[in-house]
């Protein structure tokens, strides 16, 4: 259902019900708290039943509660300040269970982008980069950290591979505007949406470029200059993101491209492991080194 809640809602507002209106005007002013209650809570909190609230999601036209719920969820989250975050995180959970609670959503957060993605968009961002003369990635504020892992792991792999950094808007234009129909833009961001990556898709998309967007819904405004587009499954935790099966997405990828290019990354990889032995770029295991000590005086 691709229509904005709170637009239907106030455009239904006027011929509901009385406990219909009592819902909409709590959802609507109070969508943060609402996202996350149960029908029944929902109900208790507005003073009308359950089956009420359940027959109010039915006249907005979904299926059912958690269908609205879901979009209800989506939409708050690129709308939550910081501080709206964490007064709703601490409602969600408290002191005692912060651990097993954040580990297990992250858990639930995985087993849901695995039945998001696409296998077909999957299989076809592999495609449009292995085959890029340039790939372009961009990410921006928490997202940065995805773009910068992923950056790292193709550089190794493919001689042009480009970080657009987090800059001024000139700056970002600047930095991709050789970007043409033989390279590809990865662009990665979710709630709240990055505008800079928003506009270095939509330029790079005008330009001709393949676009892969890797963000939380088809809603989201990076969608719309998909190619391929592969959702991964954000929510927040307390002020922070999570990014646990974004990565975890952004893994598979890098192992996919791998495993299309394994000659490339056998010769990759053994030029880079006497590089790094030469150069002594890795700390040695102190156990194994004094245990070599050890057979050498002997």
């Amino acid at each position: 259902m691709n229509r904005d809640l709170f637009s239907v809602i106030k455009a239904k507002l006027p011929n509901l019900s009385k406990g219909h209106k009592l819902i909409a005007n709590y959802i609507l002013s109070q969508y943060d708290k609402a996202a996350f209650m149960t029908a029944q809570k929902l109900g208790k909190t507005v003073g009308v039943s359950e089956s009420t609230v359940v027959r109010f999601a039915s006249e907005l036209g979904y299926d059912g509660y958690p269908e609205l719920q879901r979009q209800l969820q989506d939409l708050m989250r690129n709308k939550l300040t910081a501080v709206q975050r964490i007064e709703v995180s601490s409602e969600q959970m408290n002191s005692e269970d912060v651990l097993q609670r954040v580990l297990n959503q992250d858990i639930d957060r995985i087993r849901a982008t695995l039945n998001a993605t696409n296998k077909d968009d999957f299989n076809h961002a592999v495609d449009l980069i292995t085959s890029a003369n340039t790939i372009y990635i961009i990410g921006t504020r928490s997202s940065a950290a995805l773009a910068y892992f992923l950056n790292y792991y193709l550089n190794l792999l493919f001689p042009h591979v480009k970080l657009v950094p987090s800059t001024t808007t000139s700056e970002l234009f600047e930095r991709i505007m050789r970007i043409d129909s033989n390279d590809v833009m990865i662009g990665i961001s979710f709630p709240r949406y990055s505008n800079q990556t928003v506009k270095a898709l939509k330029y790079s998309k005008t330009n001709g470029a393949r676009v892969i967007a890797i963000t939380d819904s088809t809603s989201s405004p990076l969608a719309d200059y998909a190619d391929a587009l592969l959702l991964a499954k954000s929510d927040m935790a307390s002020f922070a993101d999570s990014l646990v099966a974004p990565l975890s997405l952004v893994n598979a990828l890098i192992a996919a491209i791998s495993i299309r290019n394994v000659d490339l990354v056998t010769q990759t990889f053994g030029k880079l492991e006497k590089v790094w032995e030469d150069f002594d770029v890795y700390a040695k295991n102190t156990e194994t080194t004094e245990r070599n000590e050890d057979d050498e005086d002997v």
